[in-house]
């Protein structure tokens, strides 16, 4: 039984392990609370003493993490209780805000500028694909300087 309990918790530390370089976490099936208990061999009503609250509840607790209907003030509760922290944030997608912003804005710029060559052509007026590319390129970085609001839209 030692064997296992002591598989469990390694298994749980290489998976908390992803939070040093806040990289891709995958959140138990069953939740974080429900994993780091029953790994620490802890009964729900062990969990519900040290927060004030019925083994039922810690249930509650349990279910509604799973399915995402948590409170961030109950999981900062539950933190304390395991003598943890609750770690909460966000990490862009494409690794940095920086990455974010170069995307959003080449995008804009990129329909707006296409937008416009279009308006042109259609006035045989139309401009090269060297100059459409350098054209998104300065409203680019016209557009992250200036850090539009319509960058989010």
């Amino acid at each position: 039984m030692r064997n296992k309990k002591k598989l469990l918790i390694e298994q749980l530390d290489q998976k908390l392990a992803h939070f040093k370089d806040a990289g891709m976490v995958l959140v138990p099936q069953k939740g974080w609370v429900n994993t780091i208990r029953t790994t620490l061999n802890m009964t729900r009503h062990q969990l519900g003493t040290k927060l004030d609250l019925t083994k039922g509840a810690i249930q509650k607790i349990e279910e509604r993490e799973a399915t995402g209907q948590i409170t961030i003030n109950k999981l900062k509760d539950v933190g304390n209780a395991l003598n943890m922290k609750f770690i909460y944030g966000f990490i862009p997608t494409d690794g940095t805000i920086e990455n974010l912003i170069n995307l959003k804005a080449e995008k804009l710029a990129r329909k707006i500028v296409l937008r416009t060559n279009q308006n042109m052509k259609l006035e045989d007026q139309g401009i090269s694909e060297n100059k459409i590319e350098h054209s998104i390129n300065d409203l680019a970085n016209e557009i992250k300087r200036e850090m539009r609001k319509s960058l989010w839209d």
